[in-house]
């Protein structure tokens, strides 16, 4: 069984928040103690996933590299690619399917948070699901600004309707998707949409179709953070900073990941431990060698 890949589309139109003097992707800057961009590779590996393309604008893209390097030193690998214009979510399938080559994938939006006790068991259930997707959703008061899943009366996806006027549903369709290897052919088929993009939901109406679409729900044990607006990226650093000052205990750290999967050593953590050191974070570090 090929293994699953991993895409994180941080480019995109919704990646600048601040005027064009400030014009970066958001992903590069901090969320509380630790790169933006860090939080979604860590839901990556928390399903096991080592092989990871990484999508970026031309512009953003030297930056992102000079933060994040090959991969290695979390023993992972990154793959580069360039998205010239954000022409819709699904248009990564595209952009990567010579990276994926056939295998299935699981992809992240590079400004999503997401946190809970048990995502790892979430995580690594709809990566043993190899043909098919598995989606996850989670219950909002704003459904609006999302695509979202309406159930049947067997509780059964039914429907999936991008942005809607109304909130028929308040289950919105989280920014993380596992898809099988048919997912760029899949995404070839898809027409722009009324606002020019090739939706992801159109995508995964294939799938739908062919009653392929698993639909997960996070319940009250988890936390979906989308920090597309100013409000929601202070509302996400706040939340990792509680957590973190309250239990002790980073959030989004590769370094630990990698550690714990026995993927990095000791001595890489040491190291990794002392570009930090005067910083709490890299106390964390060495903690974790005892």
């Amino acid at each position: 069984m090929t293994a699953r890949k991993g895409i994180i589309l941080a480019g995109g139109s919704g990646t600048r928040l601040y005027p064009i003097t400030m014009a970066v992707s958001k992903q590069l800057l901090p969320l509380y103690d630790k790169p933006m961009i860090y939080y979604p590779i860590t839901v990556l590996m928390l399903a096991g996933i080592r092989e990871i393309a990484i999508i970026t604008t031309p512009q953003d893209q030297p930056q992102f590299q000079r933060l994040l390097g090959d991969g290695s030193q979390w023993g992972l690998r990154f793959d580069w690619v360039v998205q010239p214009r954000p022409e819709g979510l699904a248009q990564a399938y595209l952009l990567a399917a010579d990276f994926l080559n056939g295998a299935a994938s699981a992809m992240v939006l590079g400004d999503n948070i997401f946190f809970g006790h048990g995502l790892p068991p979430l995580l690594h259930q709809a990566d043993a699901r190899q043909t098919g997707a598995t989606i996850f959703c989670y219950r909002v008061r704003d459904p609006q600004r999302y695509g979202v899943v309406l159930f049947d009366d067997q509780d059964r996806p039914a429907r999936l309707v991008e942005k809607p006027r109304t909130a028929i549903s308040p289950w919105a369709v989280t920014g993380l998707y596992f898809l099988d290897g048919t997912a760029p052919e899949r995404a070839a088929r898809v027409t722009p949409s009324a606002r020019g993009e090739l939706e992801i939901t159109a995508l995964l109406d294939s799938y739908l179709a062919e009653d392929a679409l698993t639909v997960q729900r996070m319940g009250r044990g988890f936390a979906w953070l989308d920090t597309g607006t100013h409000e929601s990226l202070l509302d996400a650093g706040n939340f990792v900073r509680t957590l973190e000052n309250r239990q002790g205990l980073q959030t989004g750290c590769p370094e630990e990941i990698a550690y714990e999967a026995g993927w990095i050593s000791a001595d890489a953590l040491r190291a990794r431990a002392e570009l930090f050191h005067k910083t709490e974070y890299g106390a964390y570090l060495l903690r974790l060698l005892g």
